[in-house]
């Protein structure tokens, strides 16, 4: 079922051979740019006009009444109500352990520059809601932000055509979470209205973070500046690198796992055997026909973002992984967890037959709004850190200062910048 790609023998950067999801973003940019601008200047009413326009959704109201949310929980099932728990608690031990502490560094006596990490005081998170539905990521993008210090959250997710509301174990996360503040926006329209704010209605955001599609990746770019951003995400991508011990069956499944997401999902089999490859393509012509998206799943794993690559041995398997940097990457090998310490580029790393990335998504502790297209080179996944910022107090005595003066005028007037060292000569 996966189109094959063999680099065995190969030398060169295969960065350029491997599989890719192709999104246009520059594209999408254009077209969401009149959305964006349109927000900006008329505010409510062109997000209204929007989501009527693209969403088939006439909003009476943007924010979602409290009483919505509260309902939301109470209706919610039992069971997923504590998976959504359980979600939360293992989260936010795990984000806990992230939190920084304040330094200080005595540079001389009388002198130290003290580190703060200080939280941003206003976050905008979106929670997608186009082919699934994904109280998860409520959770994935709140936690961290509370966990930060985040004095104000604001959640956003696309209504829906029968309520106007955003999904309802959407609104119950947040009322787990202890969320108020939450509107029934999504795509360009919802990102313009965090950033830009609506006088009267929204106050405007300092950072945005969240999955979303294409168009709601181009308004990010168009916003990035005016505030943070967590990343530009792209189709959700799987890589498994596996030798003959793996499992053919755990690898189809969770090549299928996130092929599920969208028919752009990439999934990518990185392996020296043959016969597990055979095998695995086995499986998957199986468990397609068994799942209940047959349709999308089988159009993501025959798309030309998804293969089965063929290396000569682990060692070259690592590097392709590496060039590869996956968003999700699964080591299924002997002694995977030397294998997986190995890696250098990817958004998480699932180590062993028993951590596939559907426990990522969901129960690990971990964060799943990761890095996607290859961004795991640069880039990192939501965490506390996201939410932070980096502060330096510096503080001098009169004798540090004096102490170090000539240096400062010196590099003041190397760089023709004489007032610079005469802030320091007047004191």
């Amino acid at each position: 079922m996966l189109t094959r790609i063999d680099l065995r023998g190969s030398v060169t950067d295969p960065r350029a051979l491997l599989p890719r999801a192709a999104i246009d973003v520059a594209a999408a940019t254009e077209a969401v740019g009149p959305i964006v601008e349109a927000v900006r200047v008329h505010g409510a009413a062109a997000v209204r006009e929007a989501t009527h326009r693209l969403d088939g959704v006439t909003l009476t109201a943007l924010r979602v009444p409290v009483e919505a949310i509260a309902e939301a929980a109470r209706r919610q099932d039992p069971a997923v109500r504590a998976a959504l728990s359980e979600c939360m608690d293992r989260a936010r031990r795990t984000h806990a352990d992230q939190r920084r502490t304040e330094t200080t560094t005595r540079v001389v006596p009388g002198g130290t520059v003290t580190q703060r990490w200080l939280p941003v005081r206003r976050v905008g998170l979106y929670v997608p809601g186009g082919l699934a539905v994904y109280p998860s990521s409520v959770v994935m993008n709140v936690v961290p932000a509370q966990v930060a210090g985040v004095e104000s959250i604001a959640v956003t997710s696309p209504p829906q055509k029968d309520t106007g509301l955003p999904h309802p174990d959407v609104l119950a996360a947040c009322a787990l979470l202890g969320v108020e503040e939450v509107y029934a926006v999504g795509g360009a329209q919802a990102v313009a209205m965090l950033g830009y704010g609506i006088a009267g209605e929204v106050e405007p955001v300092d950072t945005i973070t969240g999955p979303g599609n294409v168009w709601v990746t181009a308004a990010k770019r168009l916003l990035r500046g005016i505030v943070g951003i967590d990343a530009e995400a792209g189709p959700t991508e799987i890589a498994i690198l596996a030798d003959d011990t793996a499992d053919a069956v755990h690898v189809a499944a969770d090549l299928i796992s996130q092929a599920e997401h969208d028919p752009m999902a990439a999934s990518v089999l990185v392996t020296p055997s043959v016969a597990l490859a055979d095998a695995v393509d086995t499986a998957l012509g199986r468990l397609v026909a068994a799942t209940k998206h047959t349709g999308r799943i089988s159009e993501a794993l025959r798309g030309p973002q998804s293969a089965t690559v063929l290396v000569d041995d682990l060692d070259a398997g690592v590097r392709v992984v590496d060039a590869y940097a996956a968003e999700h990457l699964e080591i299924q090998t002997r002694d995977a967890r030397a294998v997986a310490e190995r890696v250098r580029n990817a958004g998480a790393v699932f180590v062993g037959a028993y951590s596939p990335v559907s426990l990522g998504d969901y129960c690990a502790g971990s964060n799943h709004v990761l890095p996607t297209g290859g961004c795991a080179r640069h880039s990192s996944g939501l965490s506390v850190q996201t939410f932070l910022r980096g502060v330096q107090l510096i503080e001098y005595d009169e004798a540090a200062l004096r102490a170090v003066a000539g240096h400062v005028v010196a590099l003041a007037e190397a760089e023709d910048l004489p007032a610079h060292g005469q802030a320091v000569t007047a004191r």
